[in-house]
């Protein structure tokens, strides 16, 4: 959790002002707007400081940038299944639209494909949120945004073998390049750069704290004054 809200990556620029007096400083919204395309490009992640910048546009409408906030939700959906998404939306619902933009807002189109994704991914649909993702319906947001998301693709690999990890101790390769949209030798090498082993055609999850589970014995140690007081008990009932 300490991670989550206080990356190692963020600087103490940045630390100031999520965490100051001056969080809520509309002057300083380049700033963490930067930021942001930062991440993108350095494949970090900062959700409270991208939080940050919705919650500013919140307050002041007309700052408001739609590739900013599509590129937030982006990075959101990398943190699945984390609330980070969920957290991004709530602070969108109440947006008004802002009329000074010299183009049309791609976000009410986006954002409905943006949450199908989302549910894909919090549903561990894995298949489902790569047909979903390379279908004709997300072509504008491959074209104009994750394709300058550094390592987006990978990012959402690593959500769907955090899964795994946690359900498997084994797994078919067919099953698991469905979960990766990988195959051949870019799965093989996908497995062998995580360290896990194959034996023909399943891979051996490591055995960790969610998927290695061991049976345990509870014992209750009653000694004789206490049962003869149960007892003594139940003979002087009527």
């Amino acid at each position: 959790m300490s991670t989550w809200h206080t990356p190692a990556t963020r600087t103490e620029l940045i630390e100031n002002l999520v965490s100051g007096v001056d969080r809520y400083n509309p002057s300083n919204v380049g700033i963490l707007e930067d930021y942001l395309y930062h991440q993108i490009r350095s494949q970090e992640y900062d959700c409270m400081a991208n939080l940050a910048i919705l919650k500013l546009y919140q307050f002041n409408p007309e700052l408001y940038n739609p590739d900013v906030v599509v590129n937030v939700l982006l990075k959101a959906l990398t943190a699945v299944p984390g609330p980070d998404f969920n957290l991004c939306i709530s602070l969108l619902d109440e947006r008004p639209p802002n009329a000074s933009l010299d183009e049309p807002d791609p976000l009410p189109t986006l954002l409905p494909v943006l949450k199908g994704l989302h549910d894909f991914l919090y549903r561990c649909r894995f298949p489902a949120f790569w047909t979903a993702y390379r279908s004709s319906e997300c072509e504008a947001l491959r074209d104009n945004y994750t394709v300058e998301c550094v390592g987006f693709e990978d990012a959402i690999r690593e959500v769907a073998i955090r899964a795994v990890k946690a359900t498997f101790t084994k797994i078919s390769k067919e099953r698991l390049g469905t979960y990766l949209d990988l195959s051949g030798a870019e799965l093989d090498a996908y497995v062998e750069k995580l360290g896990w082993t194959t034996t023909g055609d399943v891979v051996a999850v490591p055995p960790n704290p969610d998927n290695h589970i061991e049976a345990t014995v509870v014992q209750e140690s009653i000694k004789l004054p206490q049962l003869t007081k149960v007892i003594a008990h139940g003979a002087a009932k009527p």
